[in-house]
């Protein structure tokens, strides 16, 4: 899970810091990558570039970008992260609610306090996380989690979803278009439309070849020759941003 500090003030991110490696030790279920800023231009900047995070903790007053610029630019990215602001005025606290800030704390913030807000800020992030996909089937509807799904086909007007464990769902007949059935999922930076039959998690990529992509199911699934460009400046980009 990725967070993010920001607090010009280097002894309040120190303090920050320590407390969230006091969290982390209590637990075990969790690990963090943490991200610290001193300028929060430098983190705006990022943000602008694309960059997201799981949680930002935020100070409110700073030079040059405010914990409120920084908050809105994240929502206006259409990310879900979950922001939470440690202050030492409590001037902002209406303006933090705009954003859908977590949590407005006020400094000096107890260890009680704080681990309050990342129980709040973890439990957040998981229903953010856990998209869930629909398949109306002749058994009822089965909803399956984004993470679960390596790639959707079309199939003979039907919705062939593979899982990550090789368990493939059967749709009914489909009465919209492909494209319409997987518009809300499409929309997830982990899937990408390959073909106009075919929808890939390309978390599940095992490689990606002239013409196709092999999934780490073994499938080779086609790119179109319309799409290839994109699919592959796409999924490049894809992989930088993991591995940065």
């Amino acid at each position: 899970m990725k967070v993010v500090i920001c607090d010009d003030c280097i002894e309040d991110l120190q303090m920050i810091e320590t407390l969230l490696e006091k969290y982390e030790k209590s637990a075990l279920d969790i690990g963090f990558a943490v991200e610290k800023y001193l300028d929060a231009t430098i983190l705006y900047d990022r943000i602008l570039a694309g960059e997201q995070a799981d949680i930002y903790i935020l100070d409110m007053i700073m030079s040059d970008r405010t914990g409120l610029d920084i908050g809105s630019l994240i929502r206006k990215a259409g990310s879900d992260g979950v922001i939470i602001y440690i202050t030492s005025s409590d001037d902002y606290a209406l303006e933090a609610y705009g954003v859908h800030a977590a949590r407005y704390l006020l400094k000096p913030v107890s260890e009680e306090n704080f681990f309050e807000a990342i129980d709040l800020a973890r439990s957040y992030s998981r229903i953010y996380k856990e998209h869930l996909f629909l398949i109306k089937t002749k058994k009822g509807t089965i909803s399956v989690s984004y993470s679960r799904i390596e790639y959707i086909e079309n199939y003979s007007r039907t919705l062939n979803v593979c899982l990550d464990d090789g368990e493939n769902i059967r749709s009914i007949f489909i009465r919209k278009s492909f494209d319409e059935e997987i518009r809300e999922i499409a929309k997830d930076r982990n899937f990408l439309q390959v073909h106009k039959s075919f929808l890939i998690n390309m978390k599940h990529v095992k490689r990606l070849e002239q013409g196709e992509i092999v999934m780490e199911s073994g499938k080779r699934i086609p790119i179109s020759k319309t799409r290839a460009t994109d699919v592959k400046r796409t999924y490049l980009q894809f992989l930088s941003e993991c591995y940065r």
